[in-house]
């Protein structure tokens, strides 16, 4: 696989998210704040970029809670290795904020544009733009939520119009892509990129459904990384980057109080 540049690992360790399209950034001198309104779950909802003295741990996370309250969205604290003070975590916890169940530690993985990516051979799988209509965007979403072990999305017209609104707010960034994979044309999978020429990508929500994953899970991630590649390349942009679990070391909280 080609080597990665140091550059491309910069790109990865500090991409801040800017605004969007149905994305709210509130940068501050502390912290910076991402809330997506039609994307309700901890994660895309989030406080990062931390960096405060040790005496104003607690007015930092009462005055966040504070801007985010009347969203009523949950968020996801997440801590990178430069956040200061260095047991931030331990304020989080004392202000009731939950470690991620799925582990308290990412690693990033960087792809250079031309890496190889070899994958079996997955009779009937095909790789779909969720972006093209609705119904396939939906059957994305819902792929990814139970892959991630979340609640199913209900057919309830306020949620259906949420998901039309993100499906255009994509749309209209202009950079970003959603892909779902099928297998015999059942959704099998679903993965997000969003580009950021010349610099990179990133890859977001990569996921494969229970019932795909062993001998299809593989296949369809590489499958699904593979495309994302092609449209690194054909975008211009260096590498395609995406976050791991990695064993716990930092601490990544989730904060449910203001939902």
């Amino acid at each position: 696989m080609p080597a990665v540049s140091q550059g491309l690992v910069d790109f990865a360790n500090n991409l801040r998210q800017q605004a969007a399209p149905g994305v709210e950034v509130i940068v501050t001198p502390r912290y910076q704040i991402t809330l997506q309104p039609d994307f309700p779950i901890a994660g895309p909802n989030s406080v990062t970029w931390i960096r405060c003295r040790p005496d104003e741990t607690d007015e930092v996370i009462r005055e966040a809670r504070a801007t985010i309250a009347p969203r009523h969205l949950p968020v996801m604290w997440i801590l990178d290795p430069e956040t200061e003070p260095p047991d931030f975590a331990e304020h989080l916890a004392a202000h009731g904020v939950l470690a991620d169940p799925h582990g308290v530690e990412s690693a990033v993985m960087v792809l250079p544009v031309d890496a190889r990516m070899e994958a079996p051979a997955i009779p009937g799988l095909e790789i779909h733009d969720a972006l093209a209509d609705l119904a396939t965007f939906r059957r994305a979403d819902a792929s990814a939520a139970e892959a991630f072990g979340g609640s199913s999305m209900s057919d309830e017209p306020e949620v259906i119009a949420m998901q039309d609104r993100r499906r255009r707010n994509l749309l209209a960034a202009g950079d970003r892509y959603w892909l779902l994979a099928t297998v015999d044309g059942e959704p099998a999978g679903a993965g997000g990129m969003t580009l950021f020429p010349p610099h990179g990508a990133t890859i977001n929500g990569g996921s494969v459904r229970p019932k795909f994953r062993g001998r299809f899970a593989s296949g369809a991630a590489r499958c699904r990384a593979r495309s994302c590649l092609a449209l690194v390349s054909r975008r211009s942009a260096g590498a395609a980057s995406t976050w791991m679990p990695a064993p716990p070391d930092r601490f990544g909280g989730r904060d449910f109080s203001q939902g």
